[in-house]
């Protein structure tokens, strides 16, 4: 049995090795770094392979001008379609009329349903912002849309509560310290990781969705850009301690640049970060440059 775990994190991508901007090149990530042959997630890093993992810096641009969106960029990981270049520009944050209809066509979530398999995105959302969304005070995210549309009602708190999903910044503090929601299970980084890996041991397709890097890449500050990477390596110390390389893949990727440059406030045109790993990593890497390039590849693996 092949499984993917698709680890989401929004807004990071590989910039200047400036400490003052930077939050990965002052951050203690030794996970991140030995996936990458020790070397720091910056500008220049290069393909990377590993005993566990490829490292490949990612284009997120797909040969459209302007700075990549996460509404489109989303869309991209999820289709393997260039929207940007259907839509003719890069559009964000949420997915416009066009890029929702892509979505509802055809998506690897539906995909994978398709196919007789299961798939699930593994967060839980609070009770306001589902409220909104049904309401249609707010739309979803591009990656919601794409859940939504193959048939998954998205997780609540019900099932955050009972640990059947996790909470988008892995570790339940957010939803306890800003939401007032007390009964959030609370784990440790690596805890939250362990949580992670038996949550997608569920399914042939689990993708989790981080997007609190892409906020504070906004707004700073700059140390919790570096919190905010120190919590992310813990998670895959968890994930890496329980996850076989023969039961799947994992893939960690993201849809734009923006906190590796704080203080800017708006998104860059860096490439992002991806990691492949488990067993068929090399196979899987071969060929991937951009954004579009994961669809195609994870259809062969689940399905051939």
């Amino acid at each position: 049995m092949r499984r993917i775990l698709f680890i989401f994190v929004d807004g990071i991508g590989l910039g200047d090795d400036n400490p003052d901007i930077n939050p990965f090149v002052v951050a203690k990530t030794p996970i991140l770094n030995a996936l990458s042959n020790g070397k720091k997630w910056i500008r220049g890093i290069g393909r990377q392979i590993s005993e566990r993992a490829v490292f490949i810096p990612t284009d997120p641009r797909l040969g459209v001008a302007g700075r990549p969106q996460s509404g489109s960029s989303q869309a991209v990981i999820l289709t393997g379609k260039n929207v940007p270049e259907i839509l003719g520009r890069h559009y964000g944050p949420k997915p416009d009329k066009t890029t929702r209809n892509l979505l509802e066509k055809d998506n690897f979530f539906k995909r994978v349903i398709q196919q007789g398999k299961h798939a699930a995105l593994l967060d839980g959302y609070p009770p306001k912002l589902l409220a909104d969304i049904a309401r249609g005070y707010t739309l979803p995210s591009s990656i919601q849309y794409a859940a939504i549309h193959s048939g998954q009602s998205l997780f609540t708190i019900d099932d955050i509560l009972a640990e059947r999903a996790l909470t988008a910044e892995y570790t339940g503090y957010a939803w306890r310290d800003y939401l007032k929601l007390d009964n959030t299970p609370l784990f440790s980084p690596q805890e939250a990781g362990k949580k992670m890996v038996e949550l997608a041991r569920k399914y042939d397709f689990a993708f989790h969705s981080h997007w609190m890097t892409d906020y504070v890449g906004h707004r700073g500050p700059f140390e919790r850009g570096v919190e905010l990477l120190e919590i992310l390596d813990g998670v895959l110390r968890g994930i890496l301690d329980i996850w076989n390389d023969d039961e799947g893949l994992i893939i960690l990727t993201s849809d734009h640049g923006n906190m590796e440059h704080i203080g800017d406030r708006k998104h860059t045109e860096n490439d992002v970060p991806t990691l492949i790993i488990g067993s068929g990593k090399e196979a899987f890497a071969e060929g991937l440059t951009t954004l579009m390039d994961f669809v195609p590849r994870m259809e062969k693996y689940l399905f051939a």
